[in-house]
C-alpha cells in the first residue's frame, strides 16, 4: 500500500507542471545541451536499462537481480526504483514508448507455464528465455495485470499512450504456413490495440490489420491521436526480418505503407509523436545474400509531406562513417536518439541525439563532471529533453562494468564543459562478451554474437 500511495502523490505532484505537450506545429528545436548523468542502479544484478521515459520524467525499462538469473520490468521515479514483478515466473521487460503520464505502463512478463507448442515467440529477444509462453500486462499504481489475447500462447505488450491505449502484438490461433517451422515458430500473430471498456472497467482487445496481402502483424508504439505504428509481412520466426517487410501506421484502424530505404526486411517503426512525425529503423539496400537477409539498418525519419529519409551514420572514430544506425524514440520538439553502430556486427556502439539535421554523439555532450559514463544506447527522450538509456562505467580509459540504465538531464550554460575529444576506449574480452549479449535493437534484446 505503501508504493501504491507514494506513486499516486508522484503523479499528481509532477503532472501539475509537466502536463503532455499538446503544441503540433512545427518548430526547430534548441542546439544540443550538455547533459548530466544520473545512474539509476540495478536490482542487485550487472545489468540495467533505461528503455522508456515519459513527460512526468518516469523512467522504465528492465534490471536484472543479483546472478543476472532474472530480469524484471522497473520502474524509476523520484529515485527509487520499483520492480513491476510478472505473471508469474521468471521474467518480464518494458521495451517500448510508454509514454503515459498517469501511472499505466505496458510490458511483456513469462507466465510460470511452458510453451505448449515449445515456441519461443518474441520473447527470447526481451531478455525472456526460460521457455515459458510470455504474455503482455498492465501495470497501473502498484499491481500487475494480464491483458487479453487473441487465442494463441503468447503476445507481447508495447509501447502506450495518455488515453490509456496500449498497442502490441499477439499470437492467433490459427497455424501460419509462412512461420519458419524449423525455428519453432507455428502460429500466426497480429498487431493489437488494448483498451479499457470503461462500462466494465475490463481491458478490451482489438486486431490492427496488416498491409492487404501480408499475414502477419506487430504495432509498437501510439500517439495521443490514436496513430499508431507496427510492422507487417509473413509470420517468419515472430522476430523482425521478414515479418518487417512493410513498415505501417495505422490511422482509425486502417494500414498505411510507410515505404522503405531499399531493404527488404526489418523495416520497423518504433515511435510516433503527437505530431504524426515517426522514427525507427529500416535496412538499406543489399541486404539479401542468398536469399538470407542481412543487418544493414538505417535510422530513419518519416513526415507526411516528406516520406521517408534516412538519418545517416555518425562518423566512425578512425575517420570513415559507421556502417548502421537505429533510432529509439522522437519527442513533440522531434529530438530522436538513438544508436550508431561502427560495423554490421553491432560492434562500437554509440549513442546519439539528431535534431536541426545533424546527428550528434551523446558522449560529446556529456559535462566533465559525468566524463566517467560512455552513453552506448538510447531508450527514450520527453519533451523536457530527458533521455533514458543506458551506460558504461568508464575507469583510467578502460571500461570496467556495463550496462547500467542512466537519465540524461539537460544541463545549463553554466554546466563545466564536456569532452575537448573522442576517443576509443579499451574493453576487456569479458566486458566484450558481457556487452554483445546485451546489445538492443529496436528494443529487441537481440544476441546476435552468443558467447
Amino acid at each position: 500500500m505503501k508504493t501504491k500511495i507514494l506513486i499516486c502523490v508522484a503523479v499528481i505532484s509532477r503532472f501539475a507542471v509537466l502536463a503532455p505537450s499538446t503544441r503540433l506545429t512545427a518548430q526547430d528545436p534548441p542546439g544540443p545541451a550538455h547533459y548530466r548523468v544520473i545512474d539509476l542502479g540495478t536490482l542487485g544484478g550487472t545489468v540495467s536499462s533505461g528503455n522508456a521515459i515519459n513527460n512526468a520524467g518516469w523512467v522504465t525499462g528492465s534490471s536484472d537481480e543479483a546472478g543476472d538469473a532474472v530480469q524484471l520490468a522497473a520502474l524509476w521515479v523520484d529515485g527509487r526504483q520499483i520492480p513491476l514483478g510478472t505473471l508469474g515466473c521468471p521474467s518480464s521487460d518494458v521495451g517500448w514508448p510508454v509514454k503515459n503520464n498517469f501511472g499505466i505502463i505496458s510490458g511483456i512478463s513469462e507466465n510460470g507455464k511452458h510453451d505448449p507448442l515449445n515456441e519461443s515467440f518474441s520473447c527470447p529477444v526481451f531478455g525472456l528465455v526460460s521457455g515459458n509462453s510470455c504474455e503482455a500486462f498492465v501495470w497501473e499504481f502498484g499491481t500487475i495485470k494480464q491483458l487479453p489475447g487473441l487465442g494463441g500462447n503468447n503476445s507481447i505488450g508495447g509501447g502506450n499512450n495518455n488515453l490509456g491505449q496500449i498497442v502490441g502484438w499477439a499470437e492467433t490461433s490459427v497455424f501460419d504456413p509462412t512461420c519458419d517451422n524449423s525455428a519453432g515458430q507455428f502460429l500466426q500473430f497480429e498487431a493489437t490495440l488494448w483498451q479499457r471498456d470503461f462500462g466494465s472497467g475490463k481491458w478490451r482487445v482489438s486486431e490492427l490489420p496488416p498491409l492487404p496481402g501480408d499475414p502477419d502483424s506487430a504495432a509498437t508504439a501510439i500517439n495521443d491521436r490514436g496513430q499508431a505504428v507496427g510492422i507487417s509481412g509473413t509470420c517468419d520466426v515472430a522476430i523482425g526480418a521478414f515479418s518487417a517487410i512493410h513498415a505501417l501506421l495505422w490511422e482509425n484502424g486502417t494500414p498505411v505503407d510507410l515505404g522503405n530505404l531499399g531493404g527488404h526486411g526489418w523495416n520497423t517503426p518504433g515511435a510516433i509523436n503527437n505530431r504524426g512525425v515517426i522514427t525507427g529503423f529500416v535496412n538499406g539496400p543489399n541486404d539479401l545474400i542468398d536469399g538470407q537477409i542481412q543487418f544493414r539498418f538505417l535510422a530513419f525519419i518519416w513526415t507526411k509531406e516528406n516520406g521517408m529519409q534516412s538519418l545517416g551514420t555518425l562518423p566512425g572514430l578512425n575517420g570513415t562513417p559507421d556502417a548502421m544506425s537505429e533510432a529509439t524514440d522522437i519527442n513533440d520538439e522531434g529530438q530522436i536518439v538513438g544508436v550508431s553502430f561502427a560495423d554490421f556486427e553491432f560492434d562500437g556502439a554509440r549513442a546519439f541525439i539528431y535534431q536541426n539535421g545533424g546527428m550528434t554523439p551523446l558522449n560529446s555532450l556529456i559535462g566533465s563532471a559525468s566524463a566517467n559514463w560512455d552513453i552506448s544506447s538510447t531508450g527514450g527522450i520527453n519533451d523536457q529533453g530527458e533521455i533514458a538509456a543506458q551506460a558504461n562505467v568508464i575507469s583510467g580509459g578502460v571500461v570496467t562494468s556495463v550496462a547500467h540504465a542512466v537519465l540524461l538531464i539537460p544541463s545549463g550554460p553554466d554546466d563545466l564543459e564536456s569532452h575537448a575529444e573522442l576517443k576509443p576506449y579499451a574493453i576487456p574480452p569479458d566486458v566484450q562478451k558481457q556487452m554483445r549479449r546485451q546489445v538492443r535493437i529496436g528494443r529487441f534484446l537481440l544476441r546476435v554474437k552468443p558467447a
